[in-house]
């Protein structure tokens, strides 16, 4: 049928960042389902491991979790070389490992701005360099960076405010646009998601606070739940997406129009 191969990804290798939690092991889900092995990464690796074997007993299929620190080069190089080993391919990457710091400009601490450009920004380059050195071999690969509808518009401090997380995010997504340029000729395909606000361990302390004002400013005046993503993560990933390369999708209920 057509509609399998659109969405075929049977026997597929992804490698989700930040996948033992939240919107990642969401993400995580829905590849499994449609018959992915997965490799899960993070800096806690008991919830890689634990969401790994509950993929496993699920869907039956070959799932793993890893401890990887994506802002250290030598961290990400041994997990990429340990999936190589274990799974034999790369085909996906979901650099999905991400921080934020809530301050005004004013009063955040450099380390504080520091953490999450290296996690957020350089983690993605650093995985997206190693996968991708993978990816150039087979001729054939799907990058899918998360950046976030903080980095395409400037929140009021009142909804938003964290300088360096929205800073990192519109840093994904030129990164998006960039690489792709640079990896076309190798059949690879870069795209981003940009969520708008998620139910996540992220944003929960501001949900609770500010939840209400946040939904009335939405256009479709919900807040993102955990299946909203899996939609788009299917069509970035699989061959429905292949004359599709560079694009950052908003999937925030049009809170960026």
């Amino acid at each position: 049928m057509m509609l399998e191969k659109l969405f075929h990804l049977q026997n597929n290798v992804a490698v989700i960042t930040g996948g033992g939690t939240g919107l990642g092991k969401q993400m995580a889900e829905v590849l499994a389902a449609c018959g992915c092995r997965v490799a899960l990464c993070s800096r806690k690796v008991d919830n890689c491991q634990k969401a790994a074997e509950t993929l496993q007993t699920k869907y039956g299929t070959k799932a793993k979790g890893y401890q990887c620190f994506v802002q250290k080069e030598e961290s990400v190089q041994q997990f990429v070389s340990q999936v190589i080993d274990e799974f034999g391919q790369i085909d996906i990457l979901i650099n999905n490992s991400g921080t934020t710091w809530g301050a005004s400009v004013e009063e955040m601490p450099l380390e504080a701005w520091q953490k999450v450009i290296d996690v957020n920004v350089t983690g993605t380059f650093l995985m997206s360099k190693e996968v991708g050195k993978t990816m150039m071999k087979q001729k054939y690969g799907k990058i899918i960076n998360i950046g976030s509808v903080a980095g395409m518009k400037a929140e009021p401090p009142e909804i938003l405010n964290a300088i360096g997380y929205s800073t990192s995010k519109a840093a994904i997504h030129h990164f998006t646009k960039d690489l792709a340029r640079k990896w076309a000729k190798y059949n690879i395909y870069v795209n981003a998601i940009a969520p708008g606000f998620f139910h996540t361990k992220m944003t929960d302390y501001t949900l609770r606070q500010k939840g209400d004002e946040i939904k009335k400013r939405n256009p479709l005046g919900k807040i993102g739940d955990f299946t909203s993503l899996q939609g788009a993560v299917l069509f970035f990933a699989s061959p429905a997406s292949n004359f599709v390369t560079g694009q950052i999708l908003a999937v925030d209920g049009g809170s960026s129009l």
